[in-house]
């Protein structure tokens, strides 16, 4: 084997390895939305209410724990005093020290820790199914933003082909005016044709990277503002399938599973429950309390020798002991428990009616994309005959200005007509994907890979 061709296989296969490269540098559609759902800044602020959520419901369950504190005290008494063990009246300077340790427990509260507890477990469910809905509608947005660089790397690849017709119409009016069969105004015609094009392929491309920025940002792709992905355009035998679908139908599916109704639900459910809290304390509650603890007093003297009896002994001698219960009845209090429980029943009936408007936003949403759905089946034959057509009429104003036969503004016509054709088929051909995967996730069907709530 010679250098040459020694030479030629490593290029070959540093040309494989470097295309590999590139093309694990594209990204598909779940590539960008695991991205944004592990990176997007707005999506952690949510999950952080869902932590916070997840402490008040477990907080609230420790509440009905019995609450226990220890305490310590050093005291130094001057001048006229009383002294904390006799209650006499001493005029000596001296010194004490006590221990304490309480202890207390509510036996009855009108239930309201048990039914705080069930509030503020709805509560966190609900920021759960907020956290998941976030991620659902940045899902949606990395969709949008992610088919309209593919609309707009379509409308590139339009642009520039149309730049090579008006380059090739160029280059054969130029030769035309060499040889003298045509005019120089018929090239100056031909040249302003082609800078329009070549105007319209930059815009397009501005519209690309702008598209690109887009996508990016909903990512929080850092140190880029350009991005790569995999570009699949359907074809036609995929966008028209011709499914009947039934706005009731697809409601009933959605409204089962879709976050924020089951939010909105789960709220309008601890709204109920904060009204018995509310309640629960227009009636008595009882508390059980008990305590224990000792002392050390300088004044504290042992008659046999005259001097303080020590630390020691003190200790274990003073030591005491309680236990009790503690009845609270609620007679008046400026009505403030009553306007208390008014003002929760008020904040459940807007709890509900937020849920009815939920339901009502569904609903019409979903209605819109079914119409939109049947809509765009329609538009897409009409715009893929369009295309057809309108190829047909460029062919033939394209043969028939190579003869002489037209000038070059009814040809610059006929090419506009086509391009704009081939955008109108483009984007139909996009909203049509979008609108199915749309509506194939009020269906119930894995459309993003977002994991569920846990029950």
């Amino acid at each position: 084997m010679n250098m040459s061709q020694k030479f030629k296989i490593i290029a070959i296969l540093f040309f494989l390895v470097h295309v590999g490269i590139k093309a694990q540098d594209k990204w598909t559609l779940d590539d960008c939305i695991a991205y944004a759902l592990s990176h997007n800044l707005q999506l952690k602020d949510f999950e952080y209410n869902s932590d916070s959520g997840k402490e008040t419901y477990r907080q609230s369950i420790r509440s009905l724990l019995p609450s226990i504190q220890a305490s310590s005290n050093y005291v130094i008494n001057f001048g006229r005093s009383t002294d904390p063990f006799t209650n006499d009246v001493v005029t000596t300077d001296f010194f004490s020290n006590n221990y304490s340790l309480d202890a207390s427990i509510d036996l009855f509260q009108g239930f309201q820790k048990i039914n705080a507890i069930k509030a503020s477990k709805f509560l966190y469910k609900a920021t759960k199914e907020e956290a998941l809905h976030q991620k659902y509608l940045l899902s949606f947005r990395v969709m949008q933003a992610f088919y309209d660089i593919q609309f707009f790397q379509g409308l590139v690849a339009i642009s520039t082909e149309q730049l090579a017709v008006s380059q090739a119409n160029y280059d054969l009016v130029k030769r035309q005016v060499e040889l003298g069969v045509k005019a120089g105004a018929d090239l100056y015609e031909a040249e302003s044709l082609l800078l329009t094009d070549k105007l319209n392929l930059t815009q397009s491309e501005n519209q690309l990277g702008l598209a690109e920025l887009t996508l990016v940002q909903e990512m929080n792709l850092e140190n880029t503002e350009r991005i790569n992905i995999q570009t699949i355009l359907l074809e036609k035998d995929t966008i028209t399938t011709n499914v009947e679908v039934q706005s009731e139908a697809i409601y009933g599916v959605a409204r089962n599973f879709i976050p924020l109704l089951k939010a909105q639900e789960l709220r309008a459910k601890a709204a109920k429950k904060q009204i018995a809290v509310a309640r629960g304390d227009l009636y008595p509650s009882l508390s059980m309390f008990g305590g224990v603890g000792t002392g050390y007093f300088e004044t504290t003297i042992d008659t046999a020798s005259g001097k303080t009896i020590p630390f020691r002994n003190q200790f274990r001698d003073n030591t005491f002991q309680a236990i009790g219960l503690s009845l609270r009845i609620p007679i008046s209090n400026a009505w403030a428990g009553r306007s208390a429980v008014k003002q929760q029943k008020i904040e459940r009936l807007r709890a509900e009616n937020n849920l009815e408007i939920q339901e009502q936003v569904l609903y019409q949403t979903i209605q819109n994309l079914v119409q939109e759905y049947k809509s765009l089946q329609s538009e897409y034959d009409q715009s893929s005959q369009k295309v057809e057509a309108q190829n047909l009429a460029f062919t033939i104003a394209q043969k028939r200005y190579e003869k002489g036969l037209i000038n070059a503004l009814e040809l610059f016509t006929a090419k506009n007509l086509f391009a704009n054709a081939q955008n109108e088929n483009l984007q139909v051909r996009l909203r049509a994907e979008i609108n199915k995967s749309t509506l194939d996730f009020y269906r119930g069907l894995p459309v993003f890979n977002i994991g569920a709530t846990t029950p």
